[in-house]
């Protein structure tokens, strides 16, 4: 073998954000057209959130605004994604609201540098492989969990109840909701119910319409034209400032660092999973791959720079990176525009933001829960085996009823223990798989492909084969098939009679395959299943994909490509094994 074809790229390949790959491979102003479009798009989309969210935090619309203005810039300049959308998100309020409230707004400030070093730390150790592999169920149930405390949090400016304070307990909560029911006033829950339908109503009859921001100027414009009196952002706030703070370092002691640790371990750990899990969306949707250890990076430098700005702890936004997906962004300068246009509405609009309501912005927050919800995930995640089942609730209990960081530890060693006795029950079963994927490099990419087809294939038939446990530490792997041999086959033929056992987050993986094969016309032929990947596919409804079928060995299933791929008289018929 010759030099060149065994010479490693430079390991800092793997840092260079994916702005400077756009770039280098050609831009245009096409590019930048349809760059400032989607990135006027999102800010319409995270002007409204972006207040909200803060204010469901604990602190100022102007926290939320300042976060995604300069971590969303950062985060879009330096990161290793093309369309990922930084800011503040849903994820964060529990943990924002708890540290503001033990340690006050500078304890945030502190504990988001922390985070953010965490998060550079992380990403220059490449530890980024490694929390991709979070089990699906304790992702699910973490989220679900904070989606019903984001609801929880809201009920009184949706109903405009006397609370002079609000317990933080959950259960506590509730009981003073209900004693305080008597106070509901009926102004404000008219705004709230108003915007909440005006944002379910676009969604449905007007998708493409920035549902947001037209319930909370609508809102906004009732109150104002109305005279309604209800709380707004200028009578609770006192409004929102027309620039950006001059960056500040904050008082650190060893004893508040101390503190701080593990709240500061919170907020990296959800900053570095969600903005993970917010790129391999963007990669499912576009056929791209992102750099996880690159965008850590980045989230962590965004973190520190939102942080010395008085601003909130931010990551990737799944929600605004689909936006700026669908809006038709083509590179990372989609993102920085977008911080740029939110600049520009701090700047001239921020007068007018004293007088959006309080209920507008809870409608809002209602709306953002129920997606983080995803009660059809939960639902689907139900039938699945249950040591996920068991983590899945476990870690949905811990996050509503005692503390998101003791959901996460318990979930995640639920889900370990779990593993483990599977392995135990499989232990005559033996893998050579390299288990963890490495970041690909695109500024020394090799020219020659992993995958080497078979001379005896039909045309337009491939073959891959699994080997060893298919359970939530490899599933993504499923996803670099595709991409290994580029255009989707006729034909699909996945080998599993070595795969001795399958969880939810593989039959995730899975699915996904199966499902953007079916979109490209493709058929997807299992061989060889075992007993308990057989059982869990039925149990979670895998088998009833229409472009998915079962082979009992290779040669069968090379047989039944053979006749898709073959033309056939009329009257042949197919007859294939499970």
């Amino acid at each position: 073998m010759s030099g060149a074809a065994t010479k490693r790229s430079p390991q800092w390949h793997l840092f260079v954000p994916k702005l400077i790959t756009v770039l280098r491979q050609g831009y245009g102003p096409a590019d930048l057209r349809n760059d400032a479009v989607a990135g006027l798009t999102v800010a319409i989309v995270a002007l409204p959130l972006a207040m909200a969210l803060a204010i469901a935090s604990g602190t100022t619309p102007d926290k939320g605004l300042t976060t995604a203005i300069v971590a969303g810039f950062l985060i879009s300049a330096l990161g290793g994604s093309r369309f990922q959308i930084g800011g503040p998100t849903g994820a964060f309020v529990v943990v924002v609201f708890n540290v503001i409230a033990q340690h006050g707004f500078d304890g945030l400030v502190v504990a988001t540098l922390m985070a953010g070093a965490m998060l550079v730390a992380a990403g220059l150790l490449r530890l980024g492989t490694w929390v991709k592999y979070i089990p699906q169920p304790v992702i699910t149930g973490f989220t679900a969990g904070i989606a019903v405390i984001i609801f929880s949090s809201q009920v009184k400016d949706l109903l405009g109840l006397s609370l002079d304070t609000v317990p933080a307990e959950f259960l506590a909560k509730w009981g003073a909701v209900w004693e305080n029911r008597g106070t509901i006033d009926p102004a404000t829950l008219a705004v709230a119910a108003g915007s909440l339908t005006i944002i379910v109503g676009l969604r449905r009859v007007a998708p493409r319409v920035p549902g947001f921001l037209v319930a909370v100027c609508a809102g906004a414009l009732a109150v104002w034209a109305l005279g309604l009196p209800v709380d707004t952002i200028g009578s609770r706030f006192g409004g929102i400032p027309s620039s950006l703070p001059v960056p500040a370092w904050p008082s650190v002691s060893w004893a508040r660092v101390t503190d701080l640790l593990p709240s500061a371990f919170t907020i990296a750990f959800l900053a570095g999973v969600e903005s993970l899990l917010s790129a391999v969306v963007a990669d499912g949707m576009t056929g791209r791959r992102h750099r996880s250890n690159c965008e850590l990076v980045a989230q962590g430098v965004a973190n520190v720079a939102s942080a010395l700005f008085g601003g909130l702890p931010a990551t990737g936004a799944i929600a605004r990176t689909v936006t700026n997906i669908r809006s038709g962004a083509r590179s990372p300068l989609s993102g920085m525009l977008h911080a740029v246009f939110l600049l520009a509405f701090m700047l001239a609009l921020a007068p007018l933001a004293s007088f959006v309501p309080l209920a507008s912005l809870a409608a809002v927050l209602v709306v953002v829960a129920w997606n983080m919800s995803e009660v059809e995930r939960f639902r689907h995640l139900l039938t699945a085996p249950l040591s996920d089942r068991v983590a899945l609730l476990l870690t949905f209990g811990l996050t509503v009823l005692v503390d998101l960081t003791v959901a996460i530890e318990v979930g995640v060693v639920v889900a370990a223990m779990a593993f483990m006795h599977r392995m135990a029950q499989a232990v005559e079963i033996q893998s050579h798989v390299k288990l963890l994927d490495e970041d690909t490099d695109d500024l020394d990419r090799p020219a020659s492909d992993v995958y080497q087809p078979r001379g005896d294939l039909p045309e337009g038939v491939v073959v891959f084969r699994i080997t060893g446990p298919f359970f939530f530490g490899v599933a993504n792997r499923l996803s670099d098939v595709l991409d290994q041999i580029g255009r989707p086959p006729k034909v699909l033929i996945l080998r599993m009679r070595e795969v001795p056992l399958i969880d939810a987050t593989g039959v995730g993986a899975l699915a996904e395959l199966v499902d953007h094969c079916r979109r490209e016309g493709a058929l997807v032929i299992l061989s060889g299943v075992q007993e308990q990947p057989q059982r869990v596919l039925d149990t979670m409804g895998l088998t009833n994909a229409p472009n998915i079928i079962f082979a009992a060995n290779l040669e069968a299933a090379v047989g039944i490509a053979r006749h898709r791929t073959t033309p056939r008289p009329a009257t042949a018929t197919l007859v294939h094994a499970r």
